[in-house]
């Protein structure tokens, strides 16, 4: 049986930089994962140019039971720290909006980059390999015919299962006694019913709005598609939507209030469909649920005003999200009530630790996740 200091399970972003860190400290450092190609995830990402990291990333921008359980590594691990990592690697790189940063080239950068990194660290891989069954004993884990001191789950959550993702991370931290909060699918397209079919033959129209579930709102683009709804804004409120809940969509983001009354006086002979600053389908098909058919000088102010009200607020009753096979990331997972904030490390068994999308720490769209995958590597291979 071959001995190391840590075995890293799970050959993802975070699983092959928490290698790289440990390795590069002295650290021997075996990975091993199931897929026989490393870094899957990464290499579809940001539309294969691979959304690395977000400027803008702080605490806030994450769900978790625990808000304040992401500060440390976060703080201690920023975009710019692995920005400065990109640009040694000669990776040439974008900011597209919102503070996301994009590789000029491919995705597969990306992974040269954490490669390279763990060979500098004299990290192995074993790759295309069943982990199989994980044992405990003698201050040591065992698994798959090596032995380490300490492991590190690093496998995700089951999001894009054709990707090989899994349940494994959850089944292992359980059989170590961790709790684990309920997964559930994020920035995840959602579904409508057949009573809002109407909106499904708009579908490939977007229109930038603002979406709401609760007290949460994102402004981005919204897609209609063949299913129900996507595109960023959705995605975004997916992260928080709960079955059973409606989600609000303000069509007029930019319309000061009154503002269709007051087009009525400048443009009375105008019909709605054509003053609506939305793509002409979506403001037919939003006109004819309305009902305003007439001329906007034809219509009494009242109807003018609750004309605007449903624009301002269109209650969709999604029925489902697509789930796990068409979402981002998962959110849930390995209870951060488990782990110290500070190493990732297993307060009820030290040596395991529980890095990335595992972990109940789930950040919003364009590149959040990503840096939550370095920083909570970073802090558990500084650690080991």
């Amino acid at each position: 049986m071959t001995e190391y200091d840590a075995i890293v399970l799970g050959a993802g972003a975070a699983g092959l930089f928490c290698a790289a860190v440990a390795g590069q400290r002295g650290r021997r450092v075996l990975i091993i994962d199931h897929n026989a190609e490393p870094g899957r995830k990464i290499l579809i990402s940001g539309g294969g140019r691979s959304n690395f990291t977000n400027l803008h990333t702080a605490p806030d921008r994450y769900l978790s039971a625990n808000p304040h359980f992401a500060k440390s590594a976060l703080s201690r691990f920023t975009p710019r720290d692995f920005l400065a990592l990109v640009e040694s690697h000669g990776i040439a790189w974008h900011e597209k909006t919102l503070g996301q940063l994009f590789c000029d080239g491919s995705a597969r950068q990306i992974v040269d980059l954490l490669l390279a990194e763990c060979e500098n660290g004299g990290v192995a891989l074993r790759l295309g390999e069943p982990v199989g069954e994980v044992a405990h004993r003698d201050g040591r884990f065992h698994i798959a015919g090596a032995s380490a001191l300490a492991l590190v789950i690093a496998t995700g959550g089951p999001s894009i299962p054709k990707l090989g993702a899994s349940t494994f991370a959850y089944d292992l931290a359980r059989q170590f006694g961790l709790k684990v909060v309920q997964p559930r699918p994020a920035l995840v397209p959602l579904m409508l019913s057949d009573d809002e079919a109407l909106f499904k033959e708009l579908s490939g129209v977007s229109a930038e709005v603002v979406a709401r579930c609760g007290k949460t709102a994102f402004r981005e683009a919204a897609l209609f598609t063949h299913r129900g709804l996507s595109g960023p804004a959705i995605l975004q409120i997916s992260s928080y939507w709960q079955r059973g809940e409606d989600v609000a969509i303000d069509f007029l983001p930019d319309a000061a209030p009154g503002w269709l009354i007051e087009t009525k006086r400048t443009q009375p002979r105008a019909m709605l469909t054509k003053v609506l600053p939305l793509p002409e389908r979506l403001a037919r098909t939003l006109a004819e649920r309305i009902g305003l058919h007439s001329e906007l000088g034809n219509c009494p102010d009242k109807a003018l005003r609750s004309a605007e009200e449903q624009l301002r607020g269109w209650i969709f009753h999604p029925t489902g999200s697509e789930g796990f096979a068409k979402a981002e990331v998962t959110a849930g997972g390995i209870s951060t009530a488990e782990l110290s904030s500070q190493t990732m490390e297993a307060r009820k068994t030290p040596g395991l630790y529980a890095i990335g999308e595992a972990v109940d720490v789930t950040g919003w769209l364009g590149g959040y996740n990503f840096q939550w995958a370095w920083a909570s590597a970073h802090a558990a291979g500084s650690a080991l």
